[in-house]
């Protein structure tokens, strides 16, 4: 199985930028559909862009459509997510999550990464 480990994460000012990392080890990205979800205190957890390793990028929530940014390295089998115009209401935890290509259900999960935009 894969495991994921997410970084980059932090505090930055309204129209910031940060780009996350969700580097895996154990098996290649290409197998599988990574995506990028985020948790909000008492909200529910939502999907913000996913991206197959073999094919271009997939899914963007409208919510951060045209603001983030979700790419790929196969060499390194990391996932990115460049984060630009962030607002305070992008403040959550961000995970990086991966399932297999053809299924509904994400199965391998990363720790998750705090960011926090202030106004």
């Amino acid at each position: 199985q894969v495991e994921l480990v997410e970084s980059g994460g932090g505090m930055v000012q309204d129209g910031g930028s940060l780009r996350l990392s969700c580097a895996a080890s154990g098996r290649a990205l290409s197998l599988y559909v990574v995506g990028w979800f985020r948790q909000a205190p008492e909200k529910e957890r939502e999907l913000i862009a996913a991206i197959t390793m073999n094919a271009p990028p997939t899914y963007y929530a409208d919510s951060v459509k045209g603001r983030f940014t979700i790419s790929k390295d196969g060499a390194k089998n990391t996932v990115y997510l460049q984060m630009n115009s962030l607002k305070p209401e992008d403040t959550a935890v961000y995970y990086c999550a991966a399932k297999f290509r053809g299924t509904q259900e994400y199965k391998f999960w990363g720790q998750g990464t705090q960011v926090t935009v202030s106004s």
